[in-house]
């Protein structure tokens, strides 16, 4: 008798455990429509609208201003069509620019 008494104090026990459980979020986001600062942050195949980290840029020349259109994470040293001068080189991600040029980001 004593066994079976036991059993019951642990599930009711323990249904009162669970019952009186609550969750906080961290932060209360928006599902349907999160901020771009956090969808930034998770990974391209994670996100709410699949996107890749890539995209093409236009860089100019330090030299002769000439503008180039280069890859985002391009794996090879990329050089100016005109005075030959390095515009970035390949790292494991993202390519390097090199001091002195500038770029912007190609609208799709």
């Amino acid at each position: 008798a004593s066994t079976s008494s036991r059993a019951s104090q642990t599930r009711t026990s323990s249904r009162y455990r669970f019952d009186r459980v609550t969750m906080v979020l961290a932060q209360d986001v928006d599902l349907m429509n999160p901020p771009k600062e956090l969808e930034d942050r998770k990974h391209k195949l994670k996100r709410l609208v699949q996107s890749p980290n890539s995209f093409f840029m236009d860089v100019k020349c330090q030299g002769c201003f000439n503008i180039t259109t280069v890859f985002s994470h391009s794996q090879t040293v990329v050089l100016c069509g005109s005075c030959s001068a390095v515009l970035c080189q390949p790292t494991g991600g993202k390519a390097r620019l090199t001091e002195g040029c500038s770029f912007r980001a190609k609208q799709i």
